[in-house]
């Protein structure tokens, strides 16, 4: 990606004649604000993305095949001299031909970061990752999910926060205040990828009286301790995974209740071998539950004499939490008539993928993977394919096919929904 550091000849031309002009107090301080100003980069992506679905709708309302749509993304970052001090600004947008609730702004982070010493201290809105499995991201639990970017839950929303963190010789602690909570995007009526009725984010209700101004607080631990990377956390606040309530005209409304949860994720590299989990219990959400990722990833290097390396990938995954929530007595006065927690599509599944990297000057990479339902046989199948066009174009491939058909399977709502994406990016 290439980095431009915007000045036109005409300010250089300028800057020379008015410091052949200004005294030595007015000199000193323009070279002072060209050095900040030469330390900003400017970096930024725009694409267009043409999504296929080759089979009509299931539901009323939503769009027949084809969904186009544009995007851009912008990233300014400025550090000082001493590398103590930076700040981040990248907002992103989306214009979209067919969903309204696709087209969206969002800020993905704003943040000013102080280093001093072993301390590390983060103002702003910010993306955090956790987590270590291919399949499903576990434990990530710090930034909402952008669902209506794509349903494979590697989209996320920019969180404001506070992190106050501390790296020693017995690794590294992280402290998180999050005074605000971020609601889940969904498509709208117009939308694929959703159930027989649209998300009515509008009528979202929350166990908290604050509702989204609820403060939400973490502490994690991280450390590797000889070939095993260690990452444990706990976590108090409103839960990111909403329920869904049924109202009685049939819509459907997202509830976010307010959760106790602690996670470890652990990851073993054995030469080849990659052996990876990530697990999790929960409390506020129903009855007290556990849930699990793990498995192993084992790469072949310089297959057929070449540079590519290929992986294979083995994951199991369960997920404890109860089909039904109970309802509040507000919540029958008001008309509701059940609950249900929106992550359970995958409670008892086995993900096997391969991952092929050609490791070429095109960065041309591959990873296909099939999740298995333990009772009902395959579920889904997706491919990803991305290679670099020459310096500044990027090409990206991705397939879903939805296999999961019966009625009793939450899934089984996407079986009209199998869909192919083409994105084309230019970086700047």
């Amino acid at each position: 990606m290439r980095v431009y550091r915007p000045r036109a000849a005409a300010c250089a031309a300028a800057a020379s004649v008015a410091l052949a002009l200004t005294p030595a107090a007015a000199r000193a301080q323009w070279e002072t604000l060209q050095g900040v100003y030469d330390q900003i980069e400017v970096r930024a992506t725009v694409g267009f993305e043409g999504r296929a679905f080759p089979e009509s709708p299931a539901f009323a309302g939503q769009f027949e095949h084809v969904q186009p749509s544009v995007f851009a993304e912008l990233e300014i970052t400025w550090e000082s001299e001493d590398r103590d001090t930076q700040l981040q600004f990248v907002p992103f947008f989306r214009l979209d031909g067919q969903d309204e609730e696709r087209t969206h702004f969002d800020v993905r982070e704003a943040y000013l970061r102080r280093i001093w010493d072993d301390w590390e201290l983060l103002i702003g809105a910010n993306r955090v990752f956790w987590g270590v499995t291919e399949s499903r991201h576990l434990v990530n639990i710090v930034n909402q999910i952008d669902a209506v970017e794509d349903i494979d839950e590697e989209d996320f929303l920019g969180q404001p926060m506070v992190n106050l963190a501390r790296q020693t010789d017995v690794g590294r602690v992280d402290v998180f205040f999050f005074p605000v909570f971020r609601e889940r995007t969904f498509p709208g009526i117009d939308g694929r990828l959703r159930g027989p009725v649209a998300v009515d984010t509008e009528r979202a209700r929350f166990a908290s009286g604050l509702e989204e101004f609820r403060p939400s607080f973490a502490l994690r631990y991280s450390h590797f301790i000889g070939d095993v990377d260690i990452g444990a956390h706990v976590f108090h606040g409103t839960s990111r995974e909403p329920d869904l309530l049924v109202a009685a005209d049939g819509s459907l409304v997202p509830r976010y209740p307010v959760i106790t949860q602690g996670g470890l994720d652990l990851q073993l590299t054995r030469g080849p071998y990659l052996w990876k989990f990530e697990g999790l219990v929960r409390a506020g959400q129903g009855d007290l539950f556990a849930a699990a990722v793990g498995g192993l990833e084992y790469t072949f290097f310089q297959v057929f004499d070449s540079d590519a390396d290929l992986g294979l990938l083995v994951e199991g995954l369960y997920d404890g939490r109860d089909e039904t929530l109970p309802l509040s007595a507000a919540e029958r006065a008001e008309g509701f008539l059940s609950a249900a927690p929106f992550g359970t599509v995958l409670e008892q599944d086995v993900f096997l993928g391969t991952r092929l990297a050609l490791n070429d000057v095109q960065d041309t990479s591959f990873l296909a993977g099939l999740f298995l339902d333990v009772e009902d046989g395959p579920a889904s199948f997706r491919i990803e394919a991305e290679r670099r066009l020459g310096d500044s174009w990027r090409a990206e491939l991705e397939a879903t096919v939805f296999l999961e058909t019966d009625d009793r399977n939450p899934s089984s709502v996407f079986a009209d929904d199998s869909f192919v994406t083409l994105r084309l990016s230019r970086f700047f």
